[in-house]
């Protein structure tokens, strides 16, 4: 069995041994180790993908002292099981169409049992794949509903994370804090710069040399949440914003896939509102 830990706590001596004596004590062997420790936050991460002959619920009941003795925060899963995804998506379907090409060449570990969408359009792509689809068009009198029922059926599959991949309405406070963590969105531009409509119109605007993407978690404050990846190409004086779009949109299917596949190998960990990723 292959396993991953992944842990964070105050910075102190001895973190390392402490881990590493709990692996061999359990005949697991080491197969990717990555640590980092953060001056500004005194805060120590690391991430372990390890194979041992223990059950799950064995190592989890064997860690909990290290963790409580240490004030960690931490969790391990067992690497053959893949989570599941929820993607939501709107009427731009380039990142879903990527991210569903991905999971099916096996590029990415994870399920993908369901598409949200308030729209229609992605029905035919979604159905190709035999994928369940759900329509939820959202206004301002159904909005409320309408985020119960996803949650709802985020809880009766067991999601365990959602991707907004074009996904054009802005999800609910009570939402995002229900799922903190556990929500990715992609950008269409190199956050903190041109938010909200129209990026690439602003970006053209400005006559900028480079455009990008930005892979973030979902937090009640738009578009500043956590980033996760970035990505950028240069542009030029002579492209207009419909040409800015489209190379745009190559962006945003590499970054948000790297972004899913991060998430899915737990390689993220929060450090207050950055991102500790274990590429």
């Amino acid at each position: 069995m292959e396993y991953i830990i992944n842990l964070s706590c105050p910075d102190k001596p001895g973190l390392v041994r402490s881990v590493s004596d709990w692996l061999f004590g359990h005949g697991c062997n080491i197969l990717d180790s990555h640590q980092y420790g953060d001056a500004g936050s005194n805060r120590f991460f690391m991430r372990i993908h390890f194979s041992g002959s223990p059950t799950h619920s064995e190592l989890v009941h064997s860690f909990r002292p290290i963790g409580t003795a240490n004030d960690m925060n931490w969790d391990i899963w067992d690497t053959s099981l893949k989570p599941d995804v929820l993607i939501m998506v709107s009427r731009q379907d380039h990142c879903l169409m990527d991210l569903l090409y991905r999971t099916r060449q096996k590029e990415l570990p994870v399920n993908i049992p369901l598409v949200v969408s308030n729209h229609r359009d992605a029905y035919p792509l979604v159905a190709g794949d035999d994928i369940d689809f759900l329509h939820l068009p959202v206004d301002a009198d159904n909005k409320r509903a309408q985020e119960e029922r996803l949650i709802g059926e985020i809880e009766r599959r067991g999601i365990d994370f959602v991707v907004l991949a074009r996904y054009m309405q802005i999800l609910s406070p009570w939402v995002c804090e229900q799922l903190a963590g556990r929500i990715i969105n992609i950008h269409h531009s190199f956050l903190p710069g041109f938010k909200g409509a129209r990026p690439y119109s602003q970006a053209r605007d400005r006559g900028v040399k480079l455009i990008g993407a930005t892979a973030h978690y979902v937090t009640p404050d738009l578009d500043e949440g956590p980033i996760i990846e970035q990505g950028v190409e240069r542009v030029d004086h002579r492209m207009n914003a419909a040409q800015l779009a489209e190379v745009g949109r190559d962006i945003e299917r590499i970054v948000l896939a790297k972004a899913v596949r991060y998430q899915a190998e737990r390689r993220i960990l929060l450090n207050g509102n950055r991102t500790v990723v274990f590429q």
